[in-house]
């Protein structure tokens, strides 16, 4: 009988995501952590697989070499131990993927770069060129020039974004727990259970989430969720997973029970999940529940008679978020209009829009082929019913030192 762990095994293509907590101990990175990691993708990449590695470090290496104790609390000093660090933290990969006769590439990305619809593209073409090179592509985000406004935050999300990059089969994200547990863990008490398999995102699982951020690194398991979440959209599977373990990411890849996974669900089409995961929505449309449901219950076009309200500026071809009578987002889309021409069409039926406006972009203020829905499962489960499995951490293997 096939095990939920096979697609781990059978995985061809896998985004290792490596946290702070996971390469630095107090501020400084272990070199024997990283090297085996690095032994581990040598022998994957010997299986004839593929990985991208996302790797966070740069601002605790960086505050290292500065003489910090720890990272700056500005957003300049942040950004200038992230300068310090990136060039330290790609030498240190470089030189131990050397060992296994594996070259590295940096790709530095940031958000506002990856919103533009041209630029992601262009990034999807230079890492999968990397992967065809033989090459190891190691991804962070450009800590340098991101404003706090405009970033993903933490290298979760970016590495969920990296699944949709390059179209990958599995997300592992190496942390410092050993998985997402029945509950919150209390200091000085028992660990809860492990959930084993979490096959959707309820309420009772984000409640389980709970968690805080380490002193180097910004992603708590709130961030986790939202990373397997966007893979899952991605027809990827996530393990979230104690990256201190022995031989952790060679046990994933070969299907132990290690972690938690989450299972994949329906592979979105990759600019439909650009456009849910990665573009940042320029306004707001508030519609009726008539258009409500012609969208989400039929798959229609939105219409400019559905929209009764406008909120924000934004130009034809922006993201934009579609709200409910409930004032929750649903879906998202490229608008064919501006706000302004919307504020003025809203209401109205299809036919009037060159009366109103002297012209026509057409009948659809939103047009179906650019309109994806946020809601439904993470995982494959038809019902919503909430599918987990659990089990004990007791007896995990040593930390690998």
């Amino acid at each position: 009988m096939p095990s939920e762990r096979d697609v781990a095994r059978r995985a061809q293509r896998i985004v290792v995501k490596i946290g702070s907590g996971v390469l630095a101990n107090g501020g400084a990175l272990q070199p024997r952590v990283l090297g085996a990691i690095s032994r581990q993708v040598g022998a994957l990449l010997d299986e004839g697989r593929e990985v991208v590695l996302v790797s966070s470090g740069a601002i605790a290496v960086g505050s290292r070499v500065l003489g910090w104790e720890h990272p700056g609390r500005s957003i300049p000093e942040k950004q200038a131990a992230a300068a310090v660090g990136q060039i330290g933290l790609a030498e240190m990969w470089r030189k131990r993927m050397a060992r296994y006769d594996r070259a590295v590439g940096q790709v530095l990305v940031t958000r506002a770069g990856l919103e533009d619809r041209e630029r992601f593209l262009n990034a999807r073409h230079t890492l999968l060129t990397l992967l065809e090179l033989g090459a190891v592509p190691v991804v962070n985000e450009n800590d340098t020039v991101a404003t706090e406004e405009i970033r993903f935050g933490d290298n979760d999300n970016l590495s969920a974004t990296v699944v949709n990059l390059v179209g990958a089969d599995l997300l592992v994200i190496l942390t410092d727990v050993e998985g997402l547990y029945e509950s919150p863990p209390e200091p000085g008490q028992p660990l809860p259970p492990r959930i084993d398999v979490v096959e959707r995102i309820t309420p009772k699982i984000r409640r389980a989430a709970g968690g805080s951020e380490s002193a180097f690194g910004r992603g708590g398991m709130i961030t986790k969720l939202e990373a397997a979440r966007s893979a899952a959209h991605g027809g990827a599977a996530t393990v979230i997973c104690n990256g201190r373990r022995k031989d952790i990411l060679s046990r994933v890849a070969a299907g132990e029970s290690v972690g938690t996974l989450f299972r994949a669900g329906n592979r979105l089409a990759s600019r439909k999940h650009w456009l849910a995961f990665t573009a940042r929505p320029r306004g707001r449309l508030a519609l009726d529940a008539g258009a409500v449901r012609a969208v989400r219950e039929r798959g229609r076009s939105l219409l400019p008679a559905g929209v009764v309200r406008v909120d924000g500026q934004f130009g034809i071809g922006d993201p934009i978020s579609c709200l409910g009578p409930d004032g929750a987002e649903f879906a998202r889309g490229l608008t064919a209009y501006s706000a302004t021409e919307i504020e003025q069409i809203k209401g109205q039926q299809a036919r009037r829009i060159t009366s109103v406006l002297g012209y026509s972009n057409g009948d659809e203020v939103v047009h179906r082929d650019d309109l994806v829905l946020l809601e439904g499962p993470v995982g494959t489960g038809s019902t919503g019913t909430e599918s987990t499995r659990t089990k004990s951490v007791a007896g995990s293997d040593p930390a690998e030192s």
